[in-house]
C-alpha cells in the first residue's frame, strides 16, 4: 500500500516512525507550513516535518487544503490510504480521495470525548480509563466507523501531559495494527455506539479554578490541564499557574478561596469541602518551581 501521512505535533511522530520502521511505502507527509515564532521570530518546523526530513520523505505543506495545486499533487501520488493524526480538519475532496479511505487516530474511546481535547476532558471529568480509537473519516467530525480501539488506564494522579505521552506510544502500535488489518482485508467495521461525550477545545478563560468546587473536582481539573494549557488562580492580583497539588479532605475553617501558608513549606486554598495544597506552580513573570522554592522568595 502507498500511504500519505497527515500530522503535525510530537503526538503524531511515533505513528509515522513505526510505519517507516516496518517498511511501509510513505508516498508523502503532509504537515503544517513553517511558522515564525518566539522572540526572534525564527522559522520553526513541525516535529513531523523534522522526522520526515531526517528520513528523506516527500513533504507537502499546503497553506490551504483545497488549493488546486495541492489537490493535483496529492492525486498524482496514487496513494491507497491516507492516515491522519493530530492534523486539522480535512475537506471531503481530500479524505475521500484514496480508494481504501482515510483513517484517523483519536485519543479516546469513541463515541466518548469527541472533539479537540479528549485527553484533557477525560481527566477533568475524573475518568478511570480512556483509550485510543482508529476510525474511517466521514462528514461529521469523529463519527466514522471504528477499526480498532485499545483501553488505557488513567492513574489517580496522572496529568494530561503524562497521559498524552503514554497514549502517543500506545497509539503508534494501534496505527500499525490498523494498517496491518486493512492490508489483510480481513476486518469488520463497528459503528459508534454508546454514550456520546464532547471534548471541545479549551480556551484560556476555561482554565480558571473555581474554589467553590469540591476539592476532588479541583484536583482533577488541575491535572487535566497540566502541563498545558494549565489551570490558574488569582494570587494577590497576579496570575498563578498551578501544575500539580494534592487534595486535603477536612472541615473548612476559612472562607472559600482563602490562601493559607506558613511561608516555608505549604500553600493551600480553601475549597468547598477541604483544601487544595499546591505543589508545583508558576507565578506571573517567574519560572515554574516547587512550592518550597516559591515561598522562599514570596511575601503576600
Amino acid at each position: 500500500m502507498r500511504i500519505v501521512f497527515f500530522g503535525t505535533p510530537d503526538f503524531a511522530v511515533p505513528s509515522l516512525k513505526i510505519l517507516v520502521d516496518n517498511g511501509y511505502d510513505i508516498a508523502a507527509v503532509v504537515t503544517v507550513a513553517d511558522k515564525p515564532s518566539g522572540r526572534g521570530l525564527q522559522v520553526h518546523e513541525s516535529p513531523v516535518k523534522k522526522f520526515a526530513l531526517a528520513n528523506h520523505l516527500k513533504i507537502l505543506q499546503p497553506q490551504k487544503l483545497k488549493d488546486e495545486t495541492f489537490i493535483a499533487e496529492l492525486k498524482s501520488l496514487n496513494a491507497d490510504l491516507f492516515i491522519v493524526i493530530a492534523f486539522r480538519m480535512l475537506p471531503e475532496i481530500v479524505w475521500n480521495m484514496p480508494p481504501i479511505g482515510t483513517f484517523n487516530l483519536h485519543g479516546s474511546l469513541l463515541p466518548k470525548y469527541r472533539g479537540a481535547a479528549p485527553i484533557n476532558w477525560a481527566i477533568i471529568n475524573g475518568e478511570k480509563e480512556t483509550g485510543v480509537t482508529t476510525f474511517f473519516l466521514k462528514h461529521e467530525i469523529d463519527t466514522g466507523d471504528i477499526l480498532l480501539q485499545q483501553k488505557i488506564e488513567i492513574a489517580e494522579s496522572a496529568t494530561a501531559g503524562e497521559l498524552h505521552d503514554k497514549m502517543m506510544q500506545i497509539g503508534a502500535d494501534v496505527v500499525l495494527k490498523t494498517v496491518q488489518l486493512i492490508e489483510s482485508k480481513n476486518y469488520q467495521l463497528q459503528s459508534q455506539n454508546g454514550e456520546i461525550i464532547h471534548a471541545p477545545k479549551i480556551f484560556k478563560d476555561d482554565c480558571k479554578i473555581d474554589w467553590h468546587q469540591p476539592v476532588e473536582k479541583i484536583f482533577d481539573f488541575v491535572r487535566g490541564l497540566s502541563s498545558y494549557p494549565t489551570a490558574f488562580a488569582d494570587l494577590n492580583g497576579k496570575v498563578l499557574k498551578i501544575f500539580s497539588g494534592k487534595k486535603i479532605l477536612q472541615k473548612v475553617e476559612h472562607p472559600i478561596g482563602t490562601v493559607i501558608t506558613d511561608h516555608k513549606t505549604y500553600l493551600k486554598f480553601a475549597c468547598q469541602n477541604g483544601y487544595y495544597e499546591v505543589e508545583t506552580l508558576q507565578l506571573e513573570g517567574k519560572q515554574k518551581m516547587n512550592v518550597q522554592n516559591f515561598l522562599r522568595g514570596w511575601r503576600d
